[in-house]
């Protein structure tokens, strides 16, 4: 190929990227996502076991990549239509406000300062989590309390950063911080001795312990000293994409509750004879149409993701290394929180 038409040729791939790229900017993101063929999801950048992992063999697993999943299914018909865009968390937002990821699903909490601030949206809650301690058993400590004058592990310009300066001033004690840029570097820091403590959401405790050399050699304290809600983000300039992000999460939790599962997803489609059930799975009503979605949309979505808590159990509960107990992440009916507004 001659010099000028390879310059031609590339001159063409901007012209026809830069459209999808102006679509984007301009709120309308489903559309961006169809002229382009796949979702961009940002993601960690592979060490968060059990929420967005790359494994050995370069594959993404974890609870946010399958929801991603789920969100492609629901635009584009293919789960496997997702570009994930790994990202460190000090570049992750400002990724998302440029428009080079269409969604975030990074373990990113959901606070008053990011919400009202960043010109993000987060469009539910897909987990419930508490920031605590973990330490080596060793040290003895049975509480935060009995961390007075500790050196902490705590990642840099995160809300775990803020609330663990508030803990300790509300407690009157004392710590030196060391600060680190990824949870993988802080899991080194402090099974180097370099810290006493690692600080930070519960569930992200408990996925750094499963990659301790020795894992039995480390526990989480029983503290629960902040509130983390985590949940899938967006621009807020596209309520439309929001909606719909919103709705593949509300899909798997509905779900849940009325016992629809990847396995009977299909045969309930067909056979349901719960209103609620007919309505969300396309059967009656033009569901989908309001969100400019196929009619079968959210049977696309559960044949990918399962239901909320086959979700959850695969990836971070009883049938994952990291065995977390559901707790505030059960079906509101169970006595947790998860609640879906009606499919009506």
């Amino acid at each position: 190929m001659s010099r000028s038409l390879k310059i031609l040729t590339i001159s063409a791939a901007i012209a026809l990227a830069v459209p999808v790229a102006a679509l984007a900017a301009q709120g309308d993101t489903v559309n961006a996502i169809r002229a382009r063929g796949e979702l961009n999801c940002g993601v960690s950048t592979g060490v968060s076991t059990g929420m967005s992992t790359l494994d050995n063999a370069g594959n993404w697993r974890g609870m946010e990549v399958e929801f991603c999943r789920g969100v492609a299914a629901a635009i584009l018909g293919d789960p496997a239509k997702v570009k994930f865009v790994p990202l460190e968390f000090r570049a992750a937002f400002t990724t998302l406000q440029s428009g080079a990821a269409d969604i975030l699903a990074r373990t990113a909490t959901w606070s008053y300062s990011r919400d009202s601030s960043l010109n993000l949206d987060w469009a539910g809650v897909y987990m419930y989590d508490g920031q605590g301690f973990m330490v080596a058993k060793k040290l003895g400590a049975k509480s935060g309390r009995d961390l007075n004058g500790a050196s902490v592990c705590v990642s840099a310009g995160t809300t775990s950063e803020l609330n663990l300066a508030d803990y300790y001033r509300a407690n009157r004690m004392t710590y030196t911080a060391i600060t680190g840029a990824t949870r993988e570097q802080n899991q080194q820091n402090l099974e180097s001795g370099r810290c006493d403590v690692y600080s930070n959401e519960r569930g992200g405790l408990a996925a750094s312990r499963t990659a301790m050399k020795n894992p039995d050699d480390w526990e989480i304290l029983p503290d629960v000293f902040s509130k983390e809600p985590l949940g899938p983000t967006v621009r807020q300039d596209d309520p439309r994409f929001r909606d719909i992000v919103s709705w593949v999460l509300n899909v798997i939790i509905t779900a849940e509750e009325f016992g629809v599962t990847q396995a009977n997803v299909v045969e309930m489609s067909h056979n349901s004879t719960n209103p609620e059930v007919q309505r969300m799975l396309g059967k009656t009503g033009e569901f989908g149409k309001m969100l400019d979605l196929s009619q079968d949309w959210a049977v696309k979505v559960i044949r990918t993701t399962g239901n909320y808590g086959e979700l959850y159990e695969r990836n971070l509960g009883s049938g994952s290394p990291i065995k977390l107990a559901r707790g505030l992440n059960s079906l509101w009916s169970n006595g947790g929180l998860l609640y879906s507004p009606p499919f009506r």
